[in-house]
């Protein structure tokens, strides 16, 4: 059968092979080697952006770097100038891939990796879906995500979705009647796997509950549940796993990093400790021992074209007592999953709906710096945002169009300019927040 995912990175340029290679070495290097493969890769990739990231550079500055642990730490934003200025001089627009954050954390990121590095990055999930005998060409996805609703862009996902082999569930609508006909779809199409938004996949499953239905009664080909991009509760894992009757997979990754850790066989959350270095830290950026909580930082070993080096992701972790250089095992993610906003029609939609509410109406070149989007009433929201002026009329009509267009129903949008947005208590900026 034709290997399509194959075929078309190496369409694009991307050397699979060669990065699928490296993957094989990395995971051979026995666990007492371990230790040095680590230190020399990060200060490989240290050294090297040091050495041709005019960005970088200045980012450090004249800090003492002779420790690991005093390199400062990169935060979103440090990085909120455009995606050229902080590349490597050894790569351009025409030599890298680059892709945009979702905004969950209140901050969209335009990012960059060299064409090895985003090559290693999908031979590490290709391999991680391996584990269960998941194969990215051939088994058939259900897939639960959002898709862009201007007309160009959600038929070039559509199509996306036909040569790469899923079908999508929009997840912007999640009603009763919606969730309906994404049973009927379950009841037609051979499923292998589920995979997408927590969140929603969760609410799938609770009306299953009411429904009083195993998903796996009616799409018997169905084998496996990958969850991502939000927290996934102990409560929710067995509510999915009971009302979709397979086992549930927690994937936990950053768009503009990599994966960062996944499910393995024996139910253990593994760090993906191949391709990056993660690290947890207190609140002066120093390494807590196993089984403490702090800070996740995350250094991507392989990517030359852009610095994620200590790179803050916004979340909050705990590494076990078990854990290895070699075989790292988050023991918690301390997170918030998204909330859901429910309107005035009882129509229920996830919080992600607002990255694309947002996507679509501020572009790359938006003034706004930061957001929240805050649910005050079924019919009422408030839009709180860091920029050095405040959105003129036209910007907040297309914030309005884009609240239509993806909610379906006209509300009232208040519009605040703030110096700083509140984060949570657990330091993770919440891109929607419901008040009701």
């Amino acid at each position: 059968m034709l290997n399509l995912f194959d075929v078309t990175m190496r369409i694009k340029g991307f050397p699979v092979e060669e990065a699928q290679a490296r993957l094989q070495e990395i995971k051979q290097i026995p666990e007492g080697s371990y230790t040095q493969y680590v230190e020399d890769s990060r200060n490989t990739i240290f050294s090297y952006h040091l050495k041709h990231t005019p960005f970088y550079r200045r980012f450090i500055a004249d800090t003492a770097t002779a420790v690991w642990e005093d390199i400062p730490i990169l935060k979103k934003k440090d990085l909120q100038i455009s995606l050229p200025q902080r590349l490597s001089d050894n790569f351009n627009a025409k030599k890298i891939h680059t892709g945009k954050t979702s905004g969950s954390s209140g901050t969209p990121l335009h990012y960059a990796k060299d064409y090895f590095c985003h090559a290693l990055t999908w031979a590490g999930i290709i391999d991680r879906f391996g584990w269960y005998g998941l194969d990215f060409n051939t088994s058939y996805q259900a897939r639960f995500y959002g898709i862009p609703l201007e007309f160009t862009a959600y038929q070039k996902e559509r199509v996306k979705d036909r040569l790469s082999n899923r079908y999508r569930f929009p997840i912007f609508d999640l009603s009763e009647e919606k969730m309906e006909e994404f049973l009927s779809v379950f009841r037609r199409k051979k499923f292998d796997y589920i995979n997408g938004h927590t969140s929603s996949i969760v609410l799938f499953a609770k009306f299953l509950k009411r429904k009083n239905i195993k998903l796996i009664t009616i799409c018997p080909t169905l084998t496996h549940c990958i969850v991502t991009s939000e927290m996934l509760f102990p409560d929710d894992k067995i509510l999915l796993e009971d009302q979709l009757g397979v086992p549930v997979i927690n994937e936990y990754g950053a768009s503009e990093l990599d994966l960062l850790a996944f499910t393995n066989t024996s139910g253990e959350f593994q760090v993906n400790s191949e391709n990056i270095y993660l690290e947890i830290v207190d609140d002066a950026g120093k390494p807590v021992p196993y089984g403490m909580p702090g800070r996740i930082l995350v250094t991507m070993l392989y990517n030359k074209a852009h610095p994620f080096i200590r790179y803050e992701v916004g979340d909050l972790g705990v590494l076990d007592e078990t854990s290895t250089l070699k075989k790292p095992i988050l023991k918690e993610l301390l997170g918030r999953a998204n909330d859901n906003a429910i309107l005035v029609n009882g129509t229920t939609v996830p919080g992600h709906t607002f990255y694309y509410v947002a996507k679509s109406s501020m572009g790359e070149d938006s003034i706004v710096h930061e957001f929240v989007m805050i649910q005050n009433a079924k019919d009422t929201f408030t839009l709180k945002y860091v920029a050095e002026r405040n959105l003129n009329k036209t910007e907040e009509e297309a914030l309005q169009d884009a609240l239509l267009t993806y909610l379906g129903v006209k509300v009232i949008l208040k519009c605040e300019r703030v110096e700083l947005l509140d984060r949570s208590n657990r330091g993770k900026l919440k891109q929607f927040i419901s008040e009701l």
